[in-house]
């Protein structure tokens, strides 16, 4: 497949750009977004992403074959209407898949990739790759221009689909800390590997510590690894098999208080239900309970729930648990609980670390497992020149991108994706992802047909 690189020079209004629809960002969420613009209206549609295989982005780019996705494949569809597609897609390359298999990583990249490719094939020439890395956004009055390490580009329309921010930068950590190679803040990022038989120490105790964990011992690292976070909470596995009842007896009235869903979600389980579908049911109501809770109730739901959130909705593949609980009973990996207070460089080559209530301990490594920080702080630096410049603003929490209930950020600017969050709860999942794209898509063409 080639790539375009349009230059496009400041002119009076361009018949062709107000046909066209710009998403940047090359991942997941810009996979999706082209092929429902494509398939859902007449449009010339531009990727803007340096991915020389858009889909794939950061979660399934970077993955190796030990890293399997944390859900089943029957979830992990790209077609809404279709949620065999990916099984078939597996069935049809001589992998025998059933739905409720847990996929490689990696697979799911090759899978995202070749809707991409399929979706070029079938656009008739109205889907183009831009090649390039966006790094500004400016508005005209008849649309918007982009601007690329490889030229411009003109559209009517522009969807962000940039995924999550950056790491943010963790208190107590010193800039000589920042600066030395014993620091990983992107574990996705590549990174010198710690000599096999030292300590290393992972700061985050969810999916991306568990990680990096297997990919450490996986290249033969030896020594022992420490998760830390403030709970030292691990994610907690999916069965086996899913729950025989995927939506068990929870009423869930859209006005209630967070204090009084938490003792109806005691109550089930005392009262027997499967704690995997009680969770699996609050997941698909997620999103209609966050936006009725007061704003006390949200932040509450941040300072104390989440993390029990996390850990029961984000959940290990049963064969990813299985091995982190070998780490575990072997001593290799251990999961504690403890407040970070200060980060220095070793003299001696390593990391001086300080947690409260423990002696300064030294690590060969520290790698940043903690997730994306808060807005506008955390954002990268395209992001961070459409703060600067005005185009967006921080949603609620700075989980996000202010937006309204269709992704709409300003006339002509959308926004799909994990950026999404704090007006919404679940933003990050292929199957909310999907929703989002489907909503985003239909007010997009409504303002087409007016």
């Amino acid at each position: 497949m080639s790539s375009v690189v349009e230059v496009l020079k400041p002119a009076s209004r361009d018949a062709a750009a107000d046909r066209t629809v710009a998403v940047i960002g090359g991942g997941a969420s810009g996979a999706l977004l082209t092929r429902a613009l494509i398939r859902r209206t007449e449009k010339n549609v531009i990727l803007i992403a340096p991915d020389r295989e858009p889909g794939r982005g950061v979660a399934y780019g970077a993955a190796q074959p030990w890293h399997i996705l944390n859900a089943r494949a029957g979830a992990m569809s790209i077609c809404p209407d279709d949620p065999m597609h990916l099984v078939r897609w597996c069935r049809e390359r001589g992998d025998a898949v059933e739905g409720t298999d847990f996929l490689p990583r990696a697979l799911y990249g090759d899978y995202l990739a070749a809707q991409f490719t399929d979706t070029v094939a079938v656009s008739a020439g109205r889907l183009r790759h831009h090649v390039a890395t966006a790094t500004g956004l400016y508005a005209g009055d008849d649309g918007y221009v982009v601007r690329t390490d490889a030229g411009s580009v003109r559209a009517g329309q522009v969807v962000l689909a940039v995924g999550n921010p950056r790491a943010a930068r963790l208190p107590g950590i010193s800039d000589a800390a920042y600066a030395s190679p014993h620091l990983v803040t992107d574990p996705w990022a590549g990174y010198p590997p710690p000599a096999a038989d030292e300590p290393v120490l992972l700061l985050g105790t969810g999916l991306t510590a568990v990680d990096v964990a297997l990919s450490l011992t996986e290249a033969g690292h030896r020594g022992p690894i420490e998760a830390l976070s403030r709970r030292g909470l691990p994610p907690l596995a999916h069965p086996e098999l899913p729950p025989s009842s995927a939506h068990p007896d929870l009423i869930l009235n859209s006005d209630l208080t967070l204090g009084q869903l938490l003792r109806r979600v005691r109550a089930a389980i005392a009262g027997g239900a499967d704690w995997v579908a009680v969770v699996d049911t609050l997941r698909h109501q997620a999103d209609r309970l966050w936006a009725g809770f007061s704003d006390g109730d949200r932040e509450r739901f941040l300072r104390h729930v989440v993390r029990f959130w996390d850990v029961h909705r984000h959940r290990m593949a049963p064969p990813v648990a299985a091995r982190i609980a070998e780490l575990r009973d072997r001593g290799t990996l251990r999961f504690s609980a403890g407040r970070l207070r200060s980060v220095e460089p070793d003299p001696r080559g390593g990391l001086l670390v300080s947690v409260d209530g423990r002696p300064v301990r030294r690590y060969a490594a520290v790698i940043c497992c903690t997730g994306p920080g808060s807005l506008p702080g955390s954002a990268d630096p395209f992001l961070s020149s459409l703060f600067r410049d005005g185009l967006v603003r921080p949603g609620p929490y700075g989980l996000g991108v202010d937006t309204d209930p269709d992704g709409l950020i300003r006339p002509g600017l959308w926004l799909a994706g994990p950026l999404r969050r704090g007006h919404l709860w679940e933003a990050t999942a292929v199957p909310e992802i999907r929703a989002q794209v489907d909503r985003l898509v239909s007010a997009l063409a409504r303002q087409y047909q007016r």
